[in-house]
């Protein structure tokens, strides 16, 4: 019977990877049409000048995904196709990330519905068939996270070695990543009071911490000497050099919390303009979730169990901190 259920978990994975490719692969190159001027650059520089950690142009751009790009055009050639691969490749294995760190967390069944959930996402589905270099973020997150709770779990060394080196590899994406530095330290909290062995845990998370740091080291060192493309792009686009801050903090929340459910993003290169980010289904869906997580949470005051919490822990959190991004931002408010 075990045997069984296991093949049946297996087979509804591989027919949500496969339906999650053929949403992202499916004429790659026509669809969405041309190229967005950033995606040229991307690909001008992987072709002219691979191989940096970051390339200080168009804004500045963190080099990994620009270097992932340069490494499909010497497999498959020079191409659009070869560019948006890159996306679509990142993409269809977020959704297997997905399925093993909500399996982690929950159960198959709910690691089973989040990975469709994801696979049939327009907003994850429309950036894993562009040649942006933000769909690492969810990418490397979801990863890094799987392996950190498969090391709190079972205390094996090679597991935070790996999440660290992971979570390292995220500092050359994207901006907003950079806001994982407070998600990290808040997940572990519930872990603290888990652990029964204190110098064990703190054992456990200086790999984590010192396999991270190596593995950041370079671009760290790369904005010490060059500081100004450190801020440049945050000082750009802060909220905080607004004629009116606080007005347009204020717009910020209410536009950004107000995405998932009743208006969305209105450029029409990330969105079905001033869509939702969910389709409502879907939304009322995540209104339940978002509830119910909130409901065990304050359940912890009643049995004092943080074992029961540490999934619940980490979504809210996470949905909590990646959202400040975009609440400091005043570009491209939703």
């Amino acid at each position: 019977m075990a045997l069984k259920t296991k093949s049946l978990v297996l087979i509804c994975l591989a027919g949500i990877i496969v339906l999650a490719g053929f949403l992202r692969l499916w004429h790659l190159s026509e669809i969405p049409p041309g190229l967005y001027p950033d995606e040229a650059i991307n690909a001008n520089d992987a072709l002219l000048s691979p191989g940096k950690i970051f390339y200080p142009e168009n804004n500045g751009r963190e080099g990994l995904f620009i270097n992932l790009i340069a490494l499909s055009f010497s497999v498959f050639g020079i191409s659009i196709w070869s560019l948006k691969f890159v996306s679509a490749a990142i993409g269809i294995l977020t959704i297997f990330g997905l399925y093993l760190l909500t399996k982690e967390l929950f159960t198959k069944n709910i690691a089973l519905f989040s990975s469709l959930f994801l696979a049939t996402s327009f907003w994850h589905i429309n950036f894993s068939r562009i040649g942006f270099r933000a769909i690492l973020i969810p990418f490397l997150i979801v990863f890094g996270f799987y392996f950190l709770f498969k090391g709190l779990k079972t205390h094996k060394i090679w597991n935070f070695i790996i999440a660290g080196i992971i979570f390292g590899l995220g500092f050359y994406t994207y901006i907003s990543y950079r806001f994982i530095v407070l998600l990290i330290p808040l997940m572990l909290v519930p872990w603290f009071f888990i652990y029964k062995d204190k110098k064990k845990f703190i054992k456990h998370n200086l790999y984590l911490a010192i396999s991270a740091f190596i593995v950041a080291l370079p671009i760290g060192i790369y904005f010490l000497n060059n500081p100004a493309d450190f801020t440049g792009r945050a000082a750009g686009v802060s909220i905080f050099t607004s004629e009116n801050p606080l007005k347009d903090l204020g717009i910020s929340l209410i536009s950004h919390l107000g995405m998932f459910n009743f208006f969305g993003d209105f450029n029409w290169r990330h969105n079905l303009s001033g869509s939702p980010q969910l389709l409502w289904p879907v939304g009322i869906l995540f209104l339940i979730g978002f509830f119910f997580s909130i409901k065990k949470l304050l359940e912890f005051k009643k049995n004092k169990n943080w074992s029961l919490v540490t999934g619940y822990w980490l979504l809210l959190s996470w949905w909590l901190i990646m959202l400040l991004p975009g609440f400091l931002s005043k570009e491209g408010v939703p």
